[in-house]
């Protein structure tokens, strides 16, 4: 156990650094996590060897996969029902414009310009549309944009681009079997989520067992091993219970920050740090044509497909270009999608690593673009140490207009 415990340091040495950067260079923590993870790789696997990292340890992917699941949930559980309802068109608009723009742009420059056959292309397409959930999150989070309803509405709308990028990768390359029948039957199942889970809480909950992070964490690993079995991922069954928990676990806030600590804590450092160890700064270096390539094409597609939507719902200017970043970031499905194109034979290793560098890099370069030039402090809600005095102020100024 000692190689186990002095890699886990490791780990947790390198989070640590990367909440370090986050707060010195006041970017994202998911954002320095991949940067961390990407130059770790290089700098140690130059030094000692690339397998130190121990990325593919069973216990290393299971961490980070289980970060990305609880994240998810996360994320779905902050969308709020009543702003949902309300702000349904904008969401749907923006996230179906950002799903289609780089899945045809993507696909399209891939064949005509690259010489890809359709296969690889569309797979490149799908790849390409998506927008990172856990990124979005984790800068919403950041800025306190989740309790906002600017931030809710994104949200729903990286719902809506996600599951456009779900549903075309299994129309267009998932078999469709008695799984998938087998999987719908479990999602329907659980349902009766919302029914059960107040008053579950209510009888057992509130004890220092935490049996309410237990029963979360039970249906968020059970449906995820169903729909692994079908052929799907787990990502999209976690995003989906936090969805329908929205009005019942998502207002527990003790609960909720109880499930960020974990999360944020020890979960998502392996995920982001895992997803950016996997970028080969030599490999790109020595062949970036068609990682740049992507890329680009990533973001003027979003920039082309989303930013007029934005506009078209009244956003102002600052707000409309940071929606349109925030949309163009991808990873999870991103990664997702090219890990499922290698190991169906639908693409090869260099169209595999070219995808991957580009879906990472556009969880970086986007964000980053976005929080340094593109903020709209405007919306930013007020920090809960400035309530009180935003009130105090209130009431002086009352009194002395009285």
């Amino acid at each position: 156990m000692t190689s186990v415990w002095a890699l886990a340091a490791l780990w947790l040495a390198l989070a640590l650094l990367a909440s370090l950067l986050s707060i010195w260079f006041r970017i994202s923590s998911a954002l320095s996590e991949i940067v961390v993870g990407t130059i770790a790789q290089l700098i140690i696997g130059a030094v000692v060897g690339h397998a130190i990292l121990g990325t593919d340890e069973s216990w290393v992917k299971f961490l980070s996969g289980l970060g990305s699941i609880v994240l998810t949930f996360l994320a779905g559980a902050e969308l709020d029902p009543a702003v949902f309802k309300l702000k349904w068109r904008e969401a749907a608009a923006v996230g179906l414009a950002s799903f289609f723009g780089p899945f045809v742009g993507c696909a399209a420059a891939a064949h005509y310009v690259l010489g890809w056959e359709w296969s690889p292309s569309l797979l490149a397409g799908v790849a390409m549309s998506t927008t990172s959930v856990a990124v979005v999150y984790a800068v919403m989070l950041e800025f306190g944009f989740n309790r906002t309803e600017y931030g809710k509405t994104v949200l729903a709308a990286c719902f809506v681009t996600d599951l456009g990028t779900v549903v075309a990768l299994g129309l267009i390359f998932a078999p469709f079997t008695i799984k998938t029948l087998v999987f719908l039957a479990g999602l329907t199942a659980f349902l009766i989520l919302p029914w059960l889970t107040p008053r579950f809480f209510r009888l057992y909950g509130n004890r220092p067992s935490e049996l309410e992070a237990k029963f979360l964490l039970l249906c968020l690993l059970g449906l995820g091993a169903l729909a692994e079995w079908a052929d799907s991922e787990a990502v999209l069954p976690a995003y989906l219970i936090g969805m329908v928990l929205a009005g019942t676990v998502g207002k527990d806030h003790l609960l909720v920050r109880r499930l960020r600590t974990l999360t944020f804590g020890l979960l998502t450092p392996f995920y982001f740090i895992r997803a950016g160890s996997f970028v080969s700064i030599p490999s790109l270096v020595a062949a970036p044509a068609a990682f740049l390539f992507f890329l680009l094409v990533k973001i003027a597609t979003k920039v082309a497909g989303v930013y007029p939507v934005t506009k078209l719902f009244a956003a102002q200017d600052r707000e409309a270009m940071y929606t349109t970043l925030l949309m163009s970031t991808g990873l999870t499905f991103g990664t997702i999608s090219s890990l499922f194109g290698l190991s169906h034979g639908i693409i090869n290793q260099a169209q595999y690593s070219s995808l991957v560098a580009a879906v990472i890099g556009s969880a970086v370069i986007p964000t980053l673009i976005a929080n340094a030039f593109y903020l709209p402090r405007y919306l930013l809600p007020p920090s809960e140490s400035d309530e009180p005095v935003a009130a105090g102020q209130a009431a002086l100024a009352s009194n002395q207009a009285e």
